[in-house]
């Protein structure tokens, strides 16, 4: 393996997790709960394994800066869309969800298109609700994967889901108008 390529491994590995994206999506259409359990587990040793690279071995990179948190909310804006549309989240779980990530996409749009650029850091805030929704995701895939018993902690971790989500989306707000200046 040349250096570059080396460098490169925990980008290669963020790539592969975005791909595995549509796979995960068409196995929750198709109600193939297994599938779409097994490749979201893939999907989450994948984000761990790049991020343990990177940090590791000194491998991070201003492209992987970028890649890792939008594959992240490609897979979890995808996966909850698509767990709402066949009725194992409710639909306004979902509707929180992508409302944050698009406040948070926009808002940095906003920001370069306006030459204030904010830089790319996640806020402590933020890696707890995406642990908590990648979670509670998981445990919905499992309970239709595996016919486990649906029991309390699906509505404590539903709002959990929309308390955090709701909660990172005003950090963000917050940390974009101060840099704004507004």
């Amino acid at each position: 393996m040349t250096i570059s390529l080396y460098r490169s491994l925990p980008n290669f590995i963020t790539v592969g997790r975005l791909a595995l994206v549509p796979a995960i999506i068409a196995a929750i259409s198709a109600e193939r709960w297994r599938a779409a359990c097994l490749l979201f587990v893939v999907a989450g040793l994948s984000d761990a394994a790049d991020g343990w690279i990177a940090k590791s071995f000194d491998l991070r990179s201003e492209l992987g800066a970028y890649l890792d948190p939008l594959a992240d909310k490609a897979l979890i804006v995808s996966i909850y869309v698509a767990l709402a549309i066949v009725g194992a989240v409710p639909a306004t779980i979902s509707i929180l969800v992508v409302a944050r990530d698009v406040m948070i996409v926009g808002a940095f749009m906003v920001s370069w298109f306006l030459h204030k650029p904010m830089a790319v850091r996640p806020l402590l805030i933020s890696k707890l609700n995406t642990l908590v929704q990648l979670g509670c995701a998981a445990m919905v895939l499992a309970v239709k994967a595996f016919d486990f018993p649906v029991g309390s902690w699906f509505e404590i971790s539903l709002f959990a889901v929309a308390f955090l989500t709701i909660a990172s989306m005003a950090a963000y707000f917050e940390q974009w108008m101060k840099h704004m200046s507004v």
